[in-house]
């Protein structure tokens, strides 16, 4: 198995080069240069190169969803059968927890921003490890932002099947995020 993390300056353009070059269709609505880029990404260069730039653009797709609130990208990233292995209580199974899980988010940080730190790709695999931030200015379970910065990390275990994403197991500092909104106390 070989792995790298070295990727050319340019990781946006690198990865629409690679995706054009293996004949993967982009619809305009997730052109390549429109989606989170990681900060660092690791790939298993055993898998086929196809493999690797569908899983890729599925996560960026999701990864996008949570910064945008598109639900086009969301169900662009995900299969329609598509399980949440780590469900809160109360959430929808299939796309439409994510889907409320993002207008919930939304409405208490408007400005709310996916950065992805970095990507792991192996197997039918990708690992997203993620830094959310953004203004509480909005409104959750009552309470009324005041414009507190927001500031927690997420880590997406994603298993992709037919260049979509299938399954999700999802860890979230949540304990930090509800510190920031003043929801518990610190």
């Amino acid at each position: 198995m070989s792995f790298s993390s070295t990727l050319p300056g340019n990781r946006a353009g690198f990865l629409a080069l690679a995706l054009a070059a293996l004949g993967t269709a982009v619809p305009a609505f997730a052109a390549p240069d429109t989606l989170v880029t990681p900060a660092a990404l690791i790939v298993d260069h055993s898998l086929p190169q196809a493999q690797v730039a569908a899983e890729i653009l599925a996560a960026r797709r999701y990864d996008t969803f949570w910064s945008t609130g598109d639900e086009t990208l969301a169900r662009a990233a995900l299969s329609s059968n598509f399980t949440d292995r780590t469900l809160p209580r109360g959430r929808p199974q299939g796309i439409e927890g994510p889907l409320a899980a993002s207008k919930m988010v939304h409405a208490a940080v408007p400005d709310i921003h996916c950065n992805v730190e970095q990507m792991i790709v192996a197997g039918d695999r990708v690992v997203s490890h993620l830094r959310f931030t953004g203004h509480f200015t909005g409104t959750f379970k009552g309470v009324q932002g005041k414009g507190q910065p927001i500031d927690f990390i997420a880590t997406d275990i994603y298993r992709i099947a037919d260049s979509q994403i299938a399954e999700n197991w999802h860890l979230e500092d949540n304990l930090t995020f509800l510190q920031q909104l003043g929801v518990i106390e610190k």
